[in-house]
């Protein structure tokens, strides 16, 4: 692409071979802070290999630095994740960590959290275009008896990947056909757009459809919508514990029937809005974690739409659980492997391959710690007194007790 005929204006340089050796990235920066009259130190003093950025970013400067804090005890015990975890938080917000660390405390207490993979599966939604309604409703019939050839179609181009399902949904004379894939350890959205181009051509030349694009925006890819809440958009997990009644009072500074008495208030505030599903704040730990972890942050956007409940059992105690029906996390590819991602999915014991749903079941409940803390927070009047103890405001480092 050739620069502006502006001298003022030029583009970023590429440099040879897309400028990665440290050097190249120095001079790229260097390039910038003349352009904006920005000094760049901090963003200059990083330490991952410049050159194992490639894949990751392009024209790179240097790295961003978020501050990272460590919270736990947490006891988890999953079907792929038993054991007491300490949970890497990267996040700039103060009491964030020390307020999941709570929940996490009053949970372990308890004896830990159960928590579950229920679904596993990534979707790619392409649209195809009819010449007519009765042509839409024709494909949508055939396309589904020719499944097991549509899957070698896709599955010809991945080692990883599987086609687990599909599904036709008309829209006038178009047809939305939801393609829903397993994609092991591996967030896969590469992977699965890939299988789903090969599976698009070999639908299109053997059932019909005039043309097609491959995303229609049915699938919910980094954005929020109502048909996350049934699954199939990363992986479904579920953690839930039972907190007894003396550990709600002294951890959390509530009651089982304070805190049910929150989520009946605040159900009434998510209806009045049209929210999609119902939370305190799962988006904070998503993504303090997601940044930790090496995880696709954008992925947030689905990730955080789920369901918090709380319940007084017929003992008098608090069941709490959480259900996360688009948890999309990964432990191999992404950012799983660069520096600092790579050695926060160590601390978990989720680096590598094998190692995605026992990683789906810590963030599960983990994302129920914070759920606890910050109702309890509110259900107590402590909400406001805690950022200010420990936010940017005053920060003390006093904790709450």
């Amino acid at each position: 692409m050739p620069d502006s005929p502006d001298p003022r204006i030029r583009l970023v340089p590429r440099l040879k071979n897309q400028g990665y050796e440290r050097d190249q990235v120095a001079q790229r920066r260097l390039w910038v802070e003349e352009r904006t009259g920005a000094s760049l130190p901090q963003v200059g003093a990083f330490s991952i290999p410049s050159e194992e950025m490639r894949g990751n970013i392009e024209n790179p400067v240097g790295a961003a630095q978020i501050p990272l804090g460590v919270a736990g005890p947490l006891r988890v015990r999953g079907k792929h994740a038993e054991g007491v975890f300490y949970l890497p938080l990267a996040t700039t917000e103060g009491a964030l960590v020390r307020s999941y660390e709570r929940g996490m405390v009053a949970l372990t207490r308890s004896g830990g959290v159960e928590a579950r993979v229920f679904l596993d599966a990534n979707r790619v939604s392409p649209i195809f275009h009819c010449a007519s309604v009765s042509e839409a409703h024709e494909f949508s019939v055939r396309l589904p008896e020719r499944f097991e050839e549509v899957r070698a179609a896709a599955e010809a181009t991945t080692r990883h990947g599987r086609l687990l399902a599909l599904d036709c949904q008309p829209v006038g004379r178009k047809v939305i056909v939801e393609l829903s894939f397993f994609t092991a350890d591996a967030q896969g959205m590469n992977m699965i757009v890939k299988a789903a181009e090969a599976a698009c051509r070999f639908i299109q030349q053997e059932i019909g459809g005039e043309r097609y694009l491959i995303f229609s925006g049915h699938g919910s890819e980094k954005r929020a919508s109502g048909s996350l809440l049934r699954g199939g958009k990363g992986k479904k997990v579920v953690a839930g514990g039972e907190i007894p009644r003396a550990i709600v009072e002294s951890v959390l500074h509530s009651t089982p029937e304070g805190m049910a008495d929150l989520w009946q208030h605040t159900v009434l505030g998510h209806l009045a809005t049209g929210s999609f599903g119902y939370n305190g704040h799962f988006a904070n730990g998503l993504t303090a974690l997601f940044i930790a972890c090496g995880q696709d942050v954008a992925n947030v956007a689905n990730a955080a739409v789920g369901i918090t409940h709380f319940e007084v059992t017929d003992a008098g105690n608090l069941f709490a659980s959480v259900t996360l029906p688009a948890l999309s996390v990964a432990t191999v590819g992404g950012g799983t492997a660069l520096g600092t991602g790579r050695e926060c999915l160590a601390m978990l014991g989720c680096s590598g391959g094998g190692k995605a749903p026992k990683l789906a079941e810590i963030f599960a409940a983990a994302l129920l710690a914070g759920e606890l803390s910050m109702g309890a927070a509110i259900a107590s009047g402590e909400f406001v007194a805690a950022h200010e103890a420990l936010g940017r405001n005053r920060p003390s480092g006093e904790a709450l007790t």
